[in-house]
């Protein structure tokens, strides 16, 4: 075997690993999403950029307030899921620049300058950071139900402000039983690499 991670951790992260669907009603502690946060920050991001941003809905009031904004076969088991988080791209994140690129604060200005430049990388950098938060969620031996079929301008509306572009949804919990669809295909090793 050519990976160093234990054969248990990668089926833990992704060969067990699905989207769960539902979810017991264990609550999932602000210590776990703690930790989860301080393992997923070191990811990398083009400029060390990180322009994730994650709320999470907690308040029965808040969640209220979600679920008309997601797809009608997303409704049932957000309203149920123990934590949701919304997460976002901040398309101001080039502010944080000269506090999280030291060694370089000109990038703020020399490259972000312009917002649509900034919506580009901010879109492209936090859904890598989305990605691994996914994957901590799944290292916290918790599952994760993450979902694009919702009214983004409304989230965004609701939830966030105009420097911030919804990008997911994500229930969050133990999985209660029967909460997967059968394993999906993948693609196979010659179908998606080629080397020139």
């Amino acid at each position: 075997m050519s990976l160093v991670l234990d054969p248990a951790a990668q089926d833990l992260l992704f060969r067990e690993a699905r989207t769960a669907n539902a979810f017991t009603d264990e609550p999932v502690t602000e210590e776990q999403v703690q930790a989860i946060y301080d393992l997923v920050k070191y990811g990398p991001t083009a400029f060390n950029a990180t322009p994730l941003r994650i709320v999470l809905v907690r308040s029965a009031e808040a969640r209220e307030r979600l679920i008309p904004h997601m797809a009608e076969g997303n409704r049932a088991k957000t309203a149920s899921a123990p934590l949701v988080a919304i997460l976002a791209a901040d398309n101001e994140f080039h502010e944080e620049l000269p506090n999280l690129l030291p060694h370089f604060p000109q990038a703020k200005d020399m490259f972000f300058a312009e917002r649509p430049v900034r919506e580009q990388a901010a879109g492209v950098n936090a859904a890598l950071q989305a990605a691994y938060f996914i994957v901590g969620v799944r290292a916290a031996g918790l599952a994760a139900g993450p979902m694009t079929g919702f009214d983004f301008a409304g989230v965004q509306k609701e939830f966030l402000d105009d420097d911030h572009t919804p990008l997911m949804i994500v229930n969050i919990g133990r999985p209660a039983e029967d909460a997967w669809f059968p394993r999906s295909p993948r693609l196979a090793y010659d179908e998606v690499i080629t080397t020139v």
